[in-house]
């Protein structure tokens, strides 16, 4: 009854009015009108981010992160800024999360994959990477590059050097210079080196494994010159010399840098008794006879696994003497030597050592201008070799007769997984009865092992 006579006559005539918000209006909440607007009594902060706050922007000056309590360390470092000088995060900052945002930033789509999932080792090693790729001899500082080590040596566990540039070119002086000739007396007419010295470099780099290289310069367009693809003497003798302090070192690439005979052997030479190389890619290259002999020799003074040297020079007496290194080799588990020209010499040589090793898993001869004598003596590796897994023989002219001594041998092969001999001429029928071999073996593989397992299981069962 007393609701019913509170409320006003016109009362239904009237919308009814919004309760006001007096915490949606900061005018409304402040007690004291301030000199900052936007204070307000709703917005005060926690102390305690205030102070992550003051962290987080002074990280540079005084960074602090170990200190603070796990939730605080993770406010923090999804806070840091990526452009903070490596010397104050390289070694401090072990998030993961933070050298992913580094990556992002700098580099967008990153494939972390390659680097062990580790966003720190893929910063590290691209960076270095960038320094190594722009230095100019004779121009960059070499603290530039040596100002890193401290930072990224326990990170940097492989480098692959796209690119390295060659020393600014001179103008060319007028003949009739008076200095001219003293400067030539004095020796300082041409660069200290002709490209980046990586003696100052590979042995500091305690945790170095992988080093691929190539001497080119990317993307010169209309500026082509020959020398900026030019891999110098004296580039190799630097090279080689930092290759043999690097005691860690267990893959090595040098593709396409015009290594010939020369330059292989000097390399050779500074890598034999390396205690743990065990790859080796000299592929795209001007290999002869000659550097085939050192890379022979390298072979047994070595624990090579992996060797790589396809589109070279190689002819029948370079392969002769691998050959004669391989009869003897017990570590080497994969050859590739496609795209030379070894012939039917450098085949048969490669094939009898195959009767004697014992350890070689993976052969590659494919585009070797070998013919039906090399396939003769293969055959004859296939029944007496039990450890080939893998033998390419594609691209070479080995004939009708070449592919039906081949099909034989692999019939009484138990080992053989591939054999690969497209566009060899071997005729169709040979084809096909060469590719079924290794399916049937593989069949006859999982048919033994599920014979094992059924075996191993009713043991088990009467066991119980």
């Amino acid at each position: 009854m007393t609701a019913t006579m509170s409320k006003s006559p016109g009362a239904g005539m009237y919308p009814p009015v919004a309760k006001l918000n007096l915490a949606a209006d900061p005018r409304k909440m402040r007690r004291i009108i301030a000199e900052d607007p936007e204070w307000s009594l709703t917005v005060v902060p926690l102390l305690s981010n205030l102070c992550l706050q003051h962290i987080v922007r002074n990280f540079e000056e005084k960074p602090i992160l170990e200190e603070l309590l796990p939730r605080h360390k993770d406010y923090v470092l999804e806070r840091l800024s990526p452009s903070l000088p490596l010397q104050v995060t390289a070694n401090l900052i072990s998030d993961d999360g933070y050298w992913k945002r580094c990556c992002k930033q700098r580099w967008g789509l990153c494939d972390v994959s390659s680097y062990g999932h580790s966003w720190k080792r893929m910063f590290f090693e691209r960076h270095l990477e960038n320094i190594i790729e722009l230095y100019i001899p004779d121009a960059t500082d070499p603290k530039t590059v040596l100002g890193m080590v401290p930072l990224c040596r326990n990170y940097v566990k492989r480098l692959d050097i796209s690119q390295l540039m060659p020393p600014i070119k001179e103008p060319q002086k007028s003949e009739d210079d008076d200095n001219s000739d003293s400067a030539s007396d004095m020796g300082m007419d041409g660069p200290s080196m002709d490209h980046f010295d990586f003696g100052i470099l590979l042995d500091k780099l305690s945790h170095l494994e992988e080093f691929h290289v190539v001497y080119r310069v990317k993307g010169c367009g209309m500026n082509f010159e020959w020398n900026l693809f030019e891999f110098t003497f004296r580039d190799c003798e630097s090279l080689a010399k930092a290759l043999k302090s690097c005691k860690t070192l267990r893959v090595l690439r040098i593709h396409q840098s015009k290594v010939d005979d020369e330059k292989c052997r000097q390399l050779v030479n500074n890598l034999l008794d390396h205690p743990s190389l065990r790859e080796l890619n000299l592929s795209h290259n001007l290999i002869g006879d000659r550097g085939a002999r050192a890379i022979g020799k390298l072979l047994n003074r070595s624990k090579l696994e992996r060797l790589t040297v396809y589109d070279n020079n190689i002819r029948g007496l370079g392969a002769q003497a691998i050959a004669y290194a391989l009869a003897k080799n017990s570590s080497l588990l994969s050859l590739n030597l496609r795209l030379n020209r070894l012939g039917d010499e450098g085949g048969q040589a490669i094939a009898q050592a195959l009767l004697k090793n014992r350890t070689l898993k993976w052969l590659h001869l494919g585009g070797n201008e070998m013919t039906e004598p090399t396939a003769t003596v293969l055959s004859q590796v296939l029944v007496q070799n039990n450890t080939l897994r893998s033998i390419n023989l594609s691209c070479n002219r080995l004939g009708m007769d070449g592919g039906k001594v081949l099909e034989e041998g692999m019939c009484h092969n138990s080992s053989m997984v591939e054999c690969d001999i497209r566009l060899t001429e071997v005729g169709q029928e040979s084809d096909y009865c060469i590719s079924q071999v290794p399916f049937h073996y593989q069949e006859r593989v999982l048919k033994h092992t599920n014979n094992v397992e059924g075996n191993n299981q009713q043991c088990s069962a009467i066991a119980k």
